[in-house]
């Protein structure tokens, strides 16, 4: 379980495949890899993936089909960028929103305007992940925790400080580049609930 709030950023060092599964290694500042170890939780860029082969300067994870169809990672190259966000520990402050780094799929950069100090995105995603996202909600764009201001169709736009933007990838991001979405988990919940209406009663 993670929080959305990202802590540094790494790079993307190496990709192989194996039988259509990728195994990639990532760089990782030494001091967040300090007390890490194989078989530990990390979110990539808002995946979460299992670190192998950890030691002081990254680690490597191998991403199956499923990670390589629903998220960005596939198409990311060595050289690029990703955020970085450790399995939050139960002492720690809430501080974003509870994110799984199950990604739901991916939304469009459809531009991104000043206002004021901080810029407006406008994302786009499909109609089915729409759904999930209201005004002043929560979602998760590449392991970063955002508020929604605005919601249209399945357009929504998010206000992202200048901090933000300095300390993740989103600063850099271009009109028409994907991002990892993560719905808010409750919505997702509650609609699985939904389609199965109210508990039968038990005679209790």
């Amino acid at each position: 379980m993670f929080t959305g709030i990202v802590a540094a950023t790494g790079k993307m060092l190496s990709r192989h495949s194996y039988d259509g599964d990728l195994r990639i290694r990532f760089e990782v500042p030494p001091e967040m890899m300090a007390g890490c170890r194989i078989g530990d939780s990390i979110s990539i860029s808002g995946v979460c993936l299992t670190m192998l082969e950890a030691d002081a300067t990254g680690f490597s994870a191998d991403l199956s089909i499923e990670t390589l169809d629903k998220t960005s990672l596939g198409k990311r190259q060595p050289g690029d960028r990703v955020n970085l966000e450790l399995a939050m520990r139960a002492s720690d402050r809430l501080g974003g929103h509870m994110v799984s780094g199950h990604v739901d799929g991916l939304a469009t950069l459809i531009s991104r305007t000043k206002d004021g100090r901080s810029e407006r995105f406008v994302f786009e995603t499909d109609r089915g992940l729409a759904r999930f996202i209201a005004s002043k909600g929560s979602a998760c764009l590449d392991g970063v925790s955002l508020t929604v201001n605005e919601v249209e169709d399945n357009r929504f736009s998010i206000c992202i400080i200048p901090h933000t933007l300095e300390v993740t990838t989103l600063g850099s991001l271009h009109e028409g580049e994907v991002v990892n979405l993560e719905v808010d988990l409750i919505a997702r919940y509650l609609d699985r609930l939904n389609q199965y209406g109210p508990p039968e009663s038990n005679g209790v």
